[in-house]
């Protein structure tokens, strides 16, 4: 399902209520049952079961995807996946992640949730998607079913952690026509995974050979002292010959870059290998990832790591005085934002190098312990209020944030809309994964045969246009393979 049109505007569907100011699409009339003075809202049964029919392979959970509308978040085979749309929240602008953290807070609040399961995933969840600055260049006037942010509650969920798998289904108290149980599997029949067929790569908002200008520009304005880092991004436009099957893209991405979080959510989908902030039973973690090489055999395709060149390179990429200033700049961003959060950190004085089958980055783990732990989960903060606090790190935008922010907004050229943003799911005791929406691509709502592959390089002084849109191709390069049928 696409994004709902605001209110008042043509082909605003007419099931679609307000609910505080976010609009809620297949919202369900009041309860019959509900007690007098009980809160307004979309009243939800949730039902998880274990299963055991699930096969331990990378992709196991996406072939179990019904068509294309796909819900993912998955790593080594592990993660969920959901489909159908039982509930949308649609948030605006700068309060997109309060509003959505608060509506999500009040749907929990009329929840009445079964958990045989028990395991972080399980019972209530929601996917998410949020888009990487405050304001859009877009013209909402001209667009205004383009949302900030979105949360989508499935009708299903299937999802697994390690040995254990388990479905969840969700049905809308008060709407009498929704199928439920075995009716509400079979509602969702499987088709056949369809290829894009032939694929046309043109230049984006600002084209190849115009970017390193751009580049030129970032660096010139580090050079005079205004910042210290920016991250700028690009775009490629992707034609299909046929409109583009969401699960294609996620098998390949699935299997080809099992180290990443591989994920869809309204369009956005791709593999990032950078998590935001996962938060679970009181302990939270983030990956970090700045500075960046390209392996040497390409990327053309997945390949195996170790060799000597990769070691070298590897090595390089270690010593590098460039990549390990812009690396240290995203560290500091992170720890700093987790740390109100947090009654103790670990923050690693020296980042690893992590191999991907197209690049390797720099990359540190930022671990802590949630404050105010006797209070109960309660009192933490959810996963999404996290991911908000982190959002965005020079990881993504540059240091200092608000100068970066303003140089991406005068500068680039590219409306990232949800590149470079939170994606994720969170559940109903607020723990949840929260990734960052890298090596990934947006399907147009309006024609499934066009999407936009983004991909950002991190500018320091001692940057080099030239090498910077070389790693740009290379950071495109899991969206491309994810296109191709073989």
């Amino acid at each position: 399902m696409t994004a709902s049109p605001a209110p008042g505007s043509p082909g605003a569907p007419a099931a679609t209520a307000t609910y505080d100011d976010v609009w809620v699409t297949e919202a369900p009339p009041p309860s019959d049952d509900a007690p007098p003075g009980a809160p307004d809202g979309p009243r939800l049964v949730v039902r998880t079961t274990a299963v055991d029919d699930l096969p331990a392979d990378a992709s196991a959970l996406i072939d179990r995807l019904p068509d294309s509308a796909a819900l993912a978040w998955v790593r080594h085979g592990d993660g969920l996946v959901g489909w159908g749309e039982a509930l949308r929240f649609e948030t605006f602008g700068p309060g997109r992640f309060a509003d959505a953290d608060d509506k999500w807070r009040q749907v929990l609040a009329l929840a009445e949730v079964q958990d045989e399961v028990g395991l972080p995933g399980s019972g209530l969840v929601a996917f998410g998607s949020f888009a990487f600055d405050d304001v859009s260049p877009g013209d909402e006037e001209e667009d205004p079913a383009r949302a900030s942010g979105v949360l989508v509650v499935p009708r299903v969920v299937l999802g697994r952690r390690g040995d254990r798998a388990w479905l969840t289904t969700v049905a809308l108290v008060g709407d009498r026509s929704a199928p439920v149980g075995d009716e509400l599997l079979s509602a969702y029949p499987v088709q056949p995974v369809t290829g894009p067929g032939r694929v046309a790569l043109t230049d984006g908002a600002v084209g190849a050979d115009d970017w390193p200008a751009v580049v030129a520009e970032g660096i010139a304005r580090i050079q005079a002292g205004e910042l210290e880092k920016v991250v700028l991004a690009r775009d490629v436009v992707a034609t299909t010959e046929h409109p583009v099957d969401t699960r294609h893209l996620l098998g390949r991405l699935a299997s080809a870059y099992e180290a990443c979080w591989t994920f869809s959510v309204d369009g956005m989908v791709g593999a990032t290998p950078e998590l935001l902030v996962r938060s679970e039973k009181g302990l939270v973690a983030s990956r970090v990832l700045a500075g960046t090489i390209r392996r040497d055999h390409g990327g053309t395709t997945p390949d195996t790591q170790g060799d000597d060149a990769d070691l070298l390179r590897a090595a390089q990429l270690a010593r590098s005085s460039k990549d390990l200033e812009e690396h240290e700049f995203a560290v500091r961003s992170v720890a700093a934002a987790l740390e109100p959060y947090c009654s103790s950190m670990n923050v690693p004085e020296v980042p690893f190098v992590l191999h991907l089958p197209n690049v390797m980055h720099l990359a540190t783990d930022v671990t802590g312990v949630l404050a105010g732990q006797d209070a109960g989960a309660a009192a933490r903060p959810s996963s999404l209020s996290l991911a908000a606090a982190l959002h965005p790190s020079a990881a993504v935008c540059g240091t200092p944030t608000t100068a970066a922010r303003d140089l991406i907004r005068e500068i680039e050229g590219l409306d990232r809309a949800r590149y470079a943003g939170p994606v994720g799911w969170v559940g109903a005791d607020g723990d949840g994964e929260w990734g960052i929406a890298l090596r990934s691509a947006e399907i147009s709502p309006k024609n499934r045969r066009t999407i936009r592959l983004f991909a950002g390089c991190g500018i320091v002084s001692a940057s080099d246009p030239a090498a910077e849109l070389a790693e740009s191709e290379a950071k495109l390069e899991p969206m491309r393979y994810a296109l191709r049928t073989r």
